[in-house]
């Protein structure tokens, strides 16, 4: 039966986010706010967790997940980044930016794609998250909280706790997100493709959209 824990989105409780780490380390699902939408998130080295992870969202094993990181030196942590794309993310970061890029040892190779051995990384921007990953002290494995069935990522944390308290363990309530998914920038091959256009302006990383509509 999941907790839910009302914080505020600007200056979250600190003992509120406690409790909510404390249950994401003991093996927990948690839905959390960041800076695109709300997310499903656990920990980064718990396999049953994972594995839970991806039955609530309805995902299976070639479904890029992405790690929360608290800032950019903790993502080339678990990253291979050479300079051009340290640069690259330098810009983008923290921002609703999500990147593909191959995965070193620090990730299990059972949470890396299949095929390609690569892993999504982002650093996020709100508040919250950030508090929690300080609090947490490593990544947190995540996905946007879209239901199966479903092509729009839950925002409303009241809604989130009706339709999943006894899937969750915790659910993190700092009100309303954007309710738009992160822009995806694959940068696994020498030149960074734009794979999804969402809330990051890939303008600002002097990336140019080919695909006029906007869609993935």
């Amino acid at each position: 039966m999941a907790q839910r824990f009302e914080v505020h989105p600007d200056n979250p409780q600190p003992r509120f986010l406690r409790q909510a780490a404390q249950k994401l380390q003991a093996g927990g699902i948690g839905a959390i706010p960041t800076d695109s939408s709300y997310a499903l998130v656990c920990r980064l080295d718990d396999k049953a967790a994972a594995e839970q992870l991806r039955r609530v969202r309805g995902v299976d094993d070639k479904h890029h997940l992405t790690l929360l990181c608290r800032d950019l030196s903790e993502l080339a942590t678990y990253a291979m980044v050479d300079n051009k794309q340290y640069r690259l993310l330098k810009l983008a970061t923290p921002g609703p930016f999500t990147f593909i890029l191959p995965a070193t040892k620090e990730v299990p190779r059972r949470l890396s794609h299949p095929s390609r051995r690569t892993i999504g990384l982002r650093v996020p921007e709100h508040h919250v998250t950030q508090e929690l990953l300080a609090i947490f002290g490593q990544p947190l494995l995540s996905t946007t909280l879209i239901l199966p069935g479903e092509t729009e990522p839950l925002n409303d944390a009241e809604e989130v706790y009706e339709r999943l308290e006894r899937q969750l363990e915790v659910v993190l309530d700092a009100g309303a997100c954007p309710a738009r998914p992160t822009t995806v920038i694959d940068m696994s091959e020498d030149t960074p493709v734009v794979a999804r256009l969402g809330r990051g302006d890939p303008g600002r990383l002097g990336l140019v959209v080919e695909d006029s509509s906007g869609k993935p």
